[in-house]
């Protein structure tokens, strides 16, 4: 509850106080009426819009721009930072998920406006960006249902026609302005002569309607990550080629190096803004696979995805900021001698960085072991430049060149019970051994579950009339009645 001069009136209601039909803004005697055993707490405004504030800025992590929207909205710009996040769907999962898990309730949408994307977060049926129910991409994690829902590019008019008035950011005196002369939906309004609306209501109402379909820009204060190193570059007249906005980046690049060299710096993500002259802001991020500052390399990244920014009506100003850093120390350059050590890292280093901004940074990875005595549990992804854990694989056990996950099944037929087969059928091509080795058993791990407590494996490494290399298993002795399987193809 609130104090609003003499009066006490209820701020903030949960959903078993909505249920029971209390509203925020109704006096706090007339709630305690409705419900005899409610329970009240003072409210805190102050406390409320800090906290917003320091979730707005862990939001950061998923875009270089991100403003609060009290008092209980954020808005996140995400072109051109949504790949980093395996797209837009991928993004708000992992985005709602997170801030779900800490016990909030979520809910986000994706908009082509900010004004689409608030109303169809707070009133709007859940939609994937391609038009299908993403429902099954939902996640629990909070006391309430995340969702998550993705508009169609230029769709926001469509998706907006049946919402409420509501949805458009009204005053209360408007809607019920409107209401009364049976103007209850988006559609309704937009139908509307706009000179009597401008008229009788003032011009916010069409303002907010412009700014929700995309008619009209919405400047949004974004917030500035605290000790964040960042260049400007200002130019006297709106750039907008491709060419030219690739000098500027050149530019930004170069001063933004020289003060990560000051600091004993590098960069590991870099996010570009660049400021149109319609107020609306085009934003890029790059991630780098290790800390750098080089001037060249940095401008390399950004060069090959220029192209996704759309200039407008000309660019007025560009900002490069540098969203997530690491110590770097300086060291020797290569000499006459022959290369400097760690010539080569760097070098395996920005390769990972261009292939990772053409294909995208969860294609990228390197198979590291893992203590398990099943093929398929013996590897997992991890970054390309990850430290070494220190584990190998067994020198004297060779594999296939190729597993197959999961495993396929074969036809096979085995002359004696603990013999390699003689053939087996795989994918309706029948196969005859010329060779075969084995076998070699691997036993279940029982710390994982019973079921594998008894399990046990008989691997047999066999060559066909044709040289072709396999990798069988049968899955208990043939006795009782164990299956064939094919889990590799050739050999390391």
């Amino acid at each position: 509850m609130a104090a609003q001069g003499p009066r006490r009136l209820v701020a903030a209601v949960d959903r078993a106080a909505r249920a029971r039909g209390l509203r925020p803004g109704m006096p706090v005697a007339q709630a305690q009426g409705m419900v005899v055993d409610l329970v009240l707490a003072e409210a805190a405004p102050d406390a409320d819009r800090a906290g917003l504030t320091r979730l707005s800025a862990w939001c950061l992590a998923y875009a270089p721009l991100v403003a609060p929207d009290p008092p209980d909205g954020i808005w996140i710009e995400i072109a051109g930072a949504a790949h980093l996040h395996g797209g837009e769907a991928g993004l708000v999962r992992d985005l709602t998920r997170r801030i779900a898990a800490g016990g909030f309730a979520v809910r986000a949408a994706v908009a082509d406006t900010p004004g689409a994307a608030w109303a169809v977060a707070r009133f709007g049926r859940r939609r994937g960006r391609d038009g299908r129910d993403p429902a099954r991409e939902e996640a629990r994690g909070g006391p309430d249902e995340t969702r998550g829902g993705l508009v169609p590019p230029g769709a926001q008019g469509r998706e907006l026609a049946e919402l409420p008035l509501a949805a458009l950011r009204l005053e209360a005196e408007a809607v019920a302005g409107l209401a009364a002369l049976g103007v209850e939906r988006v559609a309704d309004l937009a139908g509307l002569a706009r000179a009597p609306v401008r008229l009788r209501f003032g011009g916010a109402v069409l303002t907010r309607l412009d700014q929700a379909l995309g008619h009209a820009p919405e400047p949004l204060t974004y917030l500035a990550p605290p000790e964040t190193l960042a260049v400007r570059l200002a130019f006297p007249e709106p750039i907008g080629g491709a060419e030219t906005l690739a000098r500027a980046v050149a530019g930004l690049t170069a001063a933004l190096a020289a003060d990560l060299g000051h600091r004993d710096l590098g960069a590991r993500r870099l996010d570009l803004v660049c400021q149109r002259v319609d107020g609306l802001p085009q934003s890029l991020s790059v991630g780098l696979a290790r800390p750098s500052r080089s001037p060249r390399h940095l401008a390399r990244l950004f060069a090959d995805r220029l192209a996704l920014i759309d200039p407008g009506y000309g660019i007025e100003a560009a900002r490069l900021i540098a969203a997530r850093v690491e110590p770097l120390r300086a060291r020797q350059l290569a000499g006459t001698a022959g290369p400097a050590e760690g010539g080569e890292p760097e070098a395996l280093a920005e390769l990972i960085d261009r292939l990772a901004v053409r294909l995208g940074p969860r294609r990228l990875y390197r198979a590291a072991p893992v203590e398990s005595e099943w093929p398929e549990r013996s590897a997992r992804r991890v970054a390309p430049l990850a430290p070494a854990s220190g584990l190998t694989w067994p020198a004297g056990l060779p594999r296939p060149a190729r597993l197959l996950d999961p495993p396929e099944p074969v036809q096979a037929l085995a002359l004696l019970p603990d013999a390699p087969p003689a053939s087996f059928a795989w994918r309706r091509r029948r196969c005859r051994v010329a060779r075969a080795d084995g076998p070699e058993r691997v036993f279940g791990e029982w710390w994982r579950s019973d079921a594998e407590i008894s399990a046990s494996r008989d691997y047999y490494r066999v060559e066909d009339e044709t040289g072709a290399r396999y990798w069988l298993f049968r899955d208990a002795p043939a006795a009782e009645g164990g299956r064939w399987w094919l889990h590799g193809l050739g050999e390391a």
